[in-house]
């Protein structure tokens, strides 16, 4: 079984121009806009190897309900927003689409039918080349507000640009994310299924899960709140919930530095900078020194 790694996560939003401005507010350069044929629209920040992708729905006309045997990323994400923002996806990368969806299959996780699409990516000098992506979707039943994906990049040439991942806020990397559960033993199997990895750290608020790149950590809300602080409302969580996402970057002075200029309510904790889930259309945001 192949070890993935983050690829990167969805956060959804109701307004992309919002978001825009919050994430160019704190330091990150952005990519223009792009749009699905599904009815959904985005913009990224490219770290290394792993980025984030910001996204609204803008025609739910052009969204179809899934079938028994299908994965509708759009309507997905559509009834997702109907009950807040948030980080709505967790994407792990693929070499093989076909081996995915095969040691899922093996493992107990559910599989939806392959998909792939193909779209125009704008590149830093105004020219435009093709990108394409193979996706492979699983989900878990007691999951319902969080959905995962493997995802192979078929023109990584036409997607990577050095241009787009120098960030004034020293930003590098994806470091990891946070899922959130009152049970976490009981999502070992699926994490370790759709990550490729059997060993697990077990910690003291739930357990860790190493990924090629980054680390997929599932704690109780008192744990988030112990280690990270009232970064998301975890009063009421009726599922699991994909909660934060761990960067790494140069200097967590600069990152700190430029939240305080732009008014953003930013909190210095330990060797961490933490950006609260209300200062960022509901993902929160953990900057932490690559070292």
């Amino acid at each position: 079984m192949r070890k993935r790694g983050i690829d990167h996560i969805v956060h959804a939003v109701k307004d992309l121009e919002a978001a825009r401005e919050a994430y160019a507010r704190l330091g990150f350069t952005l990519t223009p806009y792009a749009t699905h044929p599904w009815g959904t629209r985005n913009f990224l920040v490219q770290l290394d190897g792993a980025f984030l992708e910001v996204l609204e729905v803008v025609d739910p006309s052009r969204m179809e309900a899934a079938d028994v045997d299908a994965f509708s990323f759009g309507a997905y994400n559509r009834d997702y927003l109907a009950s807040g923002e948030g980080m709505s996806m967790l994407v792990l990368d693929s070499e093989d689409p076909e081996a995915d969806r095969a040691s899922f299959h093996e493992t107990g996780l559910t599989t939806y039918a392959p998909f792939s699409f193909e779209r125009i990516a704008r590149q830093p000098d105004g020219s435009e080349l093709q990108v394409a992506f193979d996706l492979t979707f699983t989900t878990h039943p007691d999951m319902p507000d969080a959905a995962f994906f493997t995802c192979r990049n078929r023109f990584p040439e036409n997607f990577w640009k050095a241009s787009y991942q120098h960030h004034s806020n020293s930003a590098s990397g994806v470091a990891g994310v946070i899922l959130a559960a009152e049970h976490p033993a009981e999502l070992h199997e699926f994490i370790q299924g759709f990550a490729g990895n059997r060993e697990l750290k077990v910690t003291s608020f739930g357990f860790e899960c190493e990924t090629a790149r980054g680390t997929i950590h599932v704690m109780t809300p008192d744990g988030v709140r112990a280690l990270y602080g009232d970064i998301c409302p975890l009063e009421e969580l009726q599922s699991p919930q994909l909660v934060a996402t761990l960067i790494t970057v140069a200097d967590t002075h600069a990152m700190a530095d430029i939240a305080y200029s732009s008014g953003i309510a930013a909190e210095r904790k330990d060797w961490r900078v933490i950006i609260p889930a209300d200062e960022l259309h509901g993902m929160a945001l953990i900057a932490q020194e690559a070292s």
